[in-house]
């Protein structure tokens, strides 16, 4: 393949000392991520100026080098050089593949957040993601107070360095996700004690942020600009047949992100017209009928947008590198779409419009048990919010107010 893209100077790239008995298979690698021609010869081109920076410093073999440590060689600001950037990211993906670097040192915060992971998965049964979070937040932790430099650190870990640690997380969490982080730091501080890692109790020393019950509504919009946003989106291209059935699954049952790229061929039996939704939160699926506007619009992009890819997810990446989609990418669709709709929509997450149907469903005289059940809620009271932006019924709740004829008689 590298003689493909560069018929005439293939030979030179090859002989490269450092990258050069890598590069044929890096060219395959590419292509199989579904990477177009260009992009890949720039990849090839930058390989060529990486190698001699990598023998510079010294290095004769790939091997020598972490993962870490290669990336050490892309630039701080990926704009700066974008193909150097692009090529560094790519090696160190390609590389990790074939498991040729060599394998980062275990360090004793790594150790204790592979412990603490363990914990959570065997005695807690926290499901991945959970255990995911909790362990971004203390291997932050264990970084800030220095655990790598100081094993006994923890040993001397008082109320003060974890105040500070979670002014650290103030700066870039609002109230609710602070109090979500207290919470996982408290976990792992039980975790130290039942350990006898400390002796102290640190988590009845935290004081988390106030965060009442229904203080705020849910973030809904109008049911007639849900359908205009929907009525924005130009289906004449690939992305936009998947942009349109993505969001159209989530107006039409209330799906989460995470549901929708988790749908895959299998989910979808179309004899009997049924959706399968796999609902990771509450451990169970959900069997829903196949609405027919969903059904075309699912249809239309497996047969005219759906890249031709050996994966079982319904939607896939339209740009490379190929694969299926991560709950971040519906996210970013509903923005973008926003954006080009010009519509006025406040609200940057695409769980508004999960909201959205919850609000126009309640509004049509659905139940609320059908609508948590329809959202997966698994307590009532997590549906009764939306009985809230049900204005025009609570007006006719309120008591009119006496009026100065009626104060008269009744004096």
């Amino acid at each position: 393949m590298l003689a493909e893209i560069y018929p005439r100077y293939h030979s030179r790239y090859r002989s490269l000392p450092v990258l050069g008995p890598y590069l044929d298979g890096f060219v395959d690698w590419l292509q199989d991520k579904g990477h177009p021609w260009l992009p890949t010869r720039l990849r090839v081109r930058a390989a060529g100026f990486l190698d001699a920076e990598l023998r510079a410093r010294g290095v004769r073999d790939v091997g020598e080098l972490t993962a870490a440590e290669l990336l050490e060689y892309a630039p701080p600001d990926s704009q700066e050089d974008v193909y150097r950037s692009a090529v560094v990211r790519s090696l160190v993906s390609y590389f990790g593949e074939l498991g040729v670097l060599t394998p980062a040192p275990e360090t004793p915060r790594l150790r204790l957040v592979a412990a603490y992971r363990r914990h959570l998965e065997r005695v807690r049964g926290f499901a991945p993601s959970t255990v995911k979070h909790h362990a971004a937040i203390i291997a932050e932790l264990l970084a800030f107070i220095g655990y790598d430099d100081d094993a006994d650190r923890l040993s001397t870990l008082d109320q003060h360095d974890v105040e500070s640690f979670i002014k650290v997380l103030s700066q870039r969490h609002c109230r609710a996700s602070l109090q979500h982080g207290i919470a996982n730091l408290r976990s792992f501080f039980r975790f130290l004690r039942g350990q006898r890692m400390i002796d102290v109790e640190l988590g009845e020393q935290i004081d988390t942020p106030r965060v009442y019950r229904d203080e705020r509504l849910p973030r809904s919009i109008q049911w007639h600009t849900v359908r205009a946003l929907l009525g924005s989106i130009d289906r004449s291209s690939a992305m936009g047949r998947r942009d349109y059935a993505m969001l159209l699954l989530v107006t039409s049952y209330g799906l989460r992100a995470s549901e929708v790229v988790a749908l895959t061929l299998d989910d979808i039996d179309w004899r009997a017209e049924r959706l399968r939704v796999r609902r990771s939160k509450v451990q169970s699926p959900l069997e829903l009928p196949l609405i027919p506007e969903v059904g075309a619009a699912v249809i239309d992009y497996l047969r005219d947008g759906r890249p031709d890819l050996p994966y079982r997810e319904v939607f896939l990446r339209v740009r490379a590198p190929a694969g299926a989609l991560k709950p971040t990418a519906l996210t970013e669709v509903f923005q973008g779409r926003v954006r080009r709709s010009r519509l006025p929509i406040p609200f940057q997450g695409v769980h508004c419009l999960r909201h959205s149907l919850a609000v126009h469903l309640l509004r049509q005289g659905a139940s609320l048990k059908q609508i948590g059940d329809l959202l997966g809620h698994r307590s009532p009271e997590s549906t009764c919010v939306y009985l809230r932006l049900q204005t025009e019924d609570l007006r006719d709740v309120a008591l009119p107010l006496p009026s100065a004829t009626d104060q008269g008689v009744h004096q």
